[in-house]
């Protein structure tokens, strides 16, 4: 709890995954996927419970295993490629308050983010309420994916900028900072996340993060960078 406010940890980890099969439970130096994540939210000061949101008995069984809570099953219609994370959230939160269990601000924690720390949480959750924001969202600076260095093929393969006025000012550092987002962390005050349906609004702030921790792990490229990441930094057994 911070500031008299209840805060839930809420992992998204449905069982197929077309771009990595089995990705949640693959194993990464050491651990499956998921639990990176479920044990960087378990050492959180700011999170007052952690539930894992699937609709598979397996990730169920292995979250439990690592210490999250995995009080229900997502039901199918929820676990394809066209459900949204909101609509992911809405049956959660409507789950837990039918059994009594209300909260103020959802954390939303990918396990395709491995790269997590638990401080990026709790900063994330607390700059969110010091900014007395509706929600925060992790972003990265685009550097090579700058919008002044983005290009369009046109008819004959000919290239053209994607931002004409941009591209004048092609070094880095003349460029405006921009960002991407990335998932390190999602975090909204729930009665907002359900009104707005969204976590990007003007009510929005960015929590910034370095460019090592913004890989997801999509496919099997992202997973052998991510993997490469953690074993420089000396992460895991394998």
């Amino acid at each position: 709890m911070i500031n008299g406010l209840r805060v839930l940890g809420f992992v998204t980890a449905r069982g197929g995954s077309k771009g990595l099969p089995g990705k949640n439970l693959r194993d990464l130096c050491g651990k499956p996927l998921i639990a990176w994540s479920i044990e960087t939210a378990l050492r959180s000061e700011t999170i007052d419970e952690l539930v894992v949101s699937t609709d598979s008995q397996e990730i169920a069984d292995v979250s439990r295993r690592y210490g999250a809570e995995v009080p229900f099953l997502r039901p199918s219609a929820l676990a394809t490629d066209t459900a949204t994370s909101i609509a992911v959230v809405a049956h959660a939160i409507d789950w837990l308050r039918a059994a009594g269990r209300e909260y103020d601000i959802l954390v939303l924690i990918e396990p395709t983010s491995p790269l997590r720390e638990t401080h990026d949480v709790d900063a994330a959750v607390r700059q969110m309420i010091d900014a007395q924001a509706g929600a925060i969202v992790s972003v990265c600076r685009a550097d090579a994916t700058h919008p002044a260095f983005i290009y369009r093929k046109g008819a004959g393969e000919r290239l053209t900028p994607y931002d004409i006025e941009l591209a004048t000012s092609p070094r880095r550092q003349d460029v405006e900072p921009m960002f991407f987002l990335e998932g390190t962390v999602y975090a909204s005050k729930i009665g907002t996340l359900l009104e707005r349906g969204t976590f990007c609004h003007e009510g929005t702030v960015g929590y910034e993060v370095p460019k090592w921790k913004s890989p997801e792990v999509d496919d099997i490229v992202d997973f052998l960078l991510i993997e490469a990441i953690m074993r420089h930094r000396g992460l895991g057994t394998s």
